[in-house]
């Protein structure tokens, strides 16, 4: 992929600057335990609506065991919920649906285009390609370990009701 074709180049992330920490996207995003798949965020640029954040693989992850013994391999389903939970802590942060929670409202253009091990950090860039206030959140995003892109595609966000 040329380098015209990345949201952000990961080379220009600076990982000792880090804007939340795991501590401040809970007070964002409701995953806990086996689902946060969000160590912190590392860029934020709303004007040109560009966000990263990354996940820090730990070697006992819970689908280490079993997604596959012997060469475990982060599910891809993992990297696209890491995407959604990106994509939640900039849409609360920049109160872009104001006291709703964000839900999966789909994927769409999804590659897997590499694999993530334990032990590797997996950033996620995301850029805002449409906003409905108060409706839907379309953003565009790339993964990657090191400068490896590993994934890729478009994910849609709603806002989910109050109680469910």
């Amino acid at each position: 992929m040329a380098r015209e074709d990345l949201i952000l180049d990961p080379a220009s992330i600076d990982f000792d600057n880090v804007i939340a920490d795991l501590e401040a996207v809970r007070k964002t995003n409701p995953q806990r335990y086996e689902m946060e798949q969000l160590t912190g965020i590392v860029y934020d640029d709303v004007e040109a609506g560009i966000c990263a954040g990354y996940l820090d693989i730990a070697e006992d992850a819970f689908w280490v065991r079993g997604h596959m013994p012997g060469m475990p391999l982060m599910p891809g389903v993992l990297m696209c919920e890491m995407a959604a939970q990106v994509s939640t802590w900039y849409v609360v942060v920049h109160d872009l649906m104001p006291g709703k929670r964000m839900g999966f409202g789909g994927l769409d253009e999804v590659k897997f285009r590499g694999i993530v091990r334990p032990g590797d950090r997996l950033l996620c860039v995301l850029k805002q390609t449409r906003y409905r206030p108060n409706r839907m959140l379309v953003c565009a995003f790339q993964s990657f370990v090191g400068s490896t892109m590993v994934a890729e595609g478009v994910i849609r966000g709603i806002p989910l009701p109050d109680q469910i």
